[in-house]
């Protein structure tokens, strides 16, 4: 099990980047969580087998047909055990 943490940039919020991410690593068997940043970047954490973790990276790169992915960052981290995936608030909002 591996787990990495992306950061994407461009035009991310507002294109149903979130929702298509859940609904992709959930169809590829990867835990984790995506949320909104208040500096307009989407960061999201995926914790799974390998390749399924590497897919979803992959994935990141060019989001949903409505994205315009300019920059991912990529952050090796320990995994934590997480078993599903979900969507959180933006830091500083409540839901």
């Amino acid at each position: 099990m591996i787990r990495r943490r992306v950061v994407v940039s461009g035009s991310v919020q507002g294109v149903f980047f979130r929702d298509s991410c859940r609904r992709t690593a959930s169809g590829l068997g990867v835990a984790g969580w995506v949320r909104n940043l208040p500096d307009g970047t989407v960061e999201a954490v995926f914790e799974g087998e390998p390749d399924a973790v590497r897919r979803m990276v992959e994935w990141a790169h060019g989001g949903p047909p409505m994205a315009s992915v300019e920059a991912v960052s990529v952050h090796e981290e320990e995994p934590e055990g997480r078993r599903d995936f979900e969507t959180l608030p933006t830091p500083g909002e409540s839901w």
